[in-house]
């Protein structure tokens, strides 16, 4: 009997897939490898300073007019404080890293379950959570995590609780449409028509399936967390101790020496942008990598 024998492929999954296209794509190594070293950095930040941070025991060698460079036993100099820089920027990371993926965390957990209520029930909890949602968008995110920063007071947790405020409608609106487009989906009504509970298709097919718009989207939002993280400190509403090692705080010191010594200012600086573009180039790339669309 003649005949083609045809080869079976073997099925990639959306996330195998997704990871094949990542390994192949530039922006998604370079992004990986700035997001590695900055976690990296954070984590061993007490392993990798070369002192205490905030230290003030140097603060002798510290002019109103002048501010030490590079000397041996300081690669970067000293801060206006009379800290050391290098390890006030390492510190620095490890700030940033624990706000960033903590506001994001909390902004994810909370707008995710208003969007599933959203998306799961309809009808009036769908109206009436996104209406609730209408008001948070209407309010500049920036402008909303100064007003609750300064209601809760100048502490981390407060600066954890304003991004997060501010993210929750993103990952709302985000996660109910993902949501919506998937229940008109032909596996959804193959389910329901199979008599499962609508507690069980949603949990089990709608939910799972419409969470990769959103896991790319914090991604993405951990970049806007560092800068919001930074621009918090920078108009004053961070830790009331201003030694404490912030990039954000650390760029309104070194503004005051900008013409003297504009390292100060500019090595915070730097740190703040490479880490975002980091984060936003992964970001990017992961989303291309599960668009169905951008796949070749």
């Amino acid at each position: 009997m003649g005949g083609t024998a045809v080869a079976d492929e073997k099925g990639t999954s959306l996330w195998r897939g997704a990871v094949q296209r990542l390994r192949r794509n530039p922006s998604a190594i370079v992004g990986a490898v700035i997001v590695l070293a900055f976690v990296v950095v954070a984590a061993a930040a007490p392993l990798l300073a070369p002192y205490e941070p905030a230290s003030t025991e140097w603060i002798a060698m510290v002019t109103p007019s002048d501010v030490p460079g590079p000397f041996p036993g300081h690669p970067l100099g000293l801060d206006p404080f009379g800290s050391d820089l290098l390890t006030q920027l390492l510190y620095g990371a490890r700030q940033s890293l624990l706000i960033g993926v903590v506001s994001t965390s909390l902004g994810l957990l909370v707008g995710a379950a208003l969007g599933g209520l959203a998306g799961a029930f309809g009808g009036w909890v769908d109206t009436l959570v996104m209406r609730v949602v209408d008001i948070l968008l209407s309010i500049p995110s920036l402008l909303l995590a100064v007003s609750v920063a300064a209601v809760l007071g100048r502490n981390p947790l407060a600066i954890m609780i304003a991004i997060a405020a501010a993210q929750v409608p993103i990952f709302a609106r985000l996660l109910r449409g993902s949501m919506l487009s998937q229940r008109g989906q032909d596996y959804v009504l193959a389910a329901s028509s199979l008599g499962l509970r609508r507690r069980t298709v949603v949990m089990s097919h709608v939910l799972p399936n419409s969470l990769g718009p959103v896991i790319v989207q914090a991604t993405l939002t951990l970049a806007t967390s560092i800068i919001e993280v930074a621009a918090l400190s920078y108009l004053g509403l961070g830790a009331p101790n201003p030694a404490v090692a912030e990039w954000g705080r650390m760029l309104v010191k070194g503004q005051e020496r900008l013409q003297s010594d504009p390292h100060l200012t500019l090595l915070p600086g730097v740190c703040i942008a490479i880490t975002a573009l980091g984060f936003t180039l992964f970001g990017e790339a992961l989303r291309e990598a599960l668009d169905p669309k951008s796949r070749r």
